[in-house]
């Protein structure tokens, strides 16, 4: 119960300003009394989610085509554009201003671990003929 005093000799405007201010003083404590009760709550969840953030399932992540070495051992210069799209897939990067290239990329990660394999193959073109095959080229590992 909210009680304000007054003298006698005080208006009644006074004391009624009295009154709101002792009403607001208590409201503020219950406010007060209220967030600290909620702190530790609050500490609490962001203590345990800083501390299970590091136990996140993280996906593999595979992309591009992935060639294997049997496969791309049986391309051989001479072979035709359908010949190589049906030993090695379409490829990655079909680039429309050099129709003469065609690359084959691929990147995989292994969830949190630093163990990467990547594969680049580009197999050059003229008119419907095969005439370079280069293996093996470095990928940026900033990917």
């Amino acid at each position: 119960m909210i009680r304000a005093y007054y003298d006698a000799d005080d208006s009644p405007a006074l004391a009624a300003d009295r009154f709101c201010v002792t009403e607001l003083i208590t409201a503020m404590n219950v406010q007060h009394l209220a967030m600290r009760k909620l702190l530790p709550l609050i500490l609490l969840a962001f203590v345990s989610m800083t501390v299970t953030s590091g136990c996140v399932y993280r996906q593999n992540i595979s992309q591009g085509n992935l060639i294997k070495q049997e496969d791309l051992d049986q391309a051989e210069v001479g072979m035709t554009r359908n010949q190589i799209r049906f030993l090695l897939g379409t490829p990655m990067i079909d680039d429309p201003f050099h129709t003469d290239r065609w690359d084959y990329a691929y990147y995989f990660r292994i969830g949190r671990e630093d163990v990467t394999f990547t594969r680049w193959v580009s197999i050059i073109f003229e008119g419907e003929k095969v005439i370079e095959i280069r293996k093996d080229q470095p990928l940026n590992p900033d990917m």
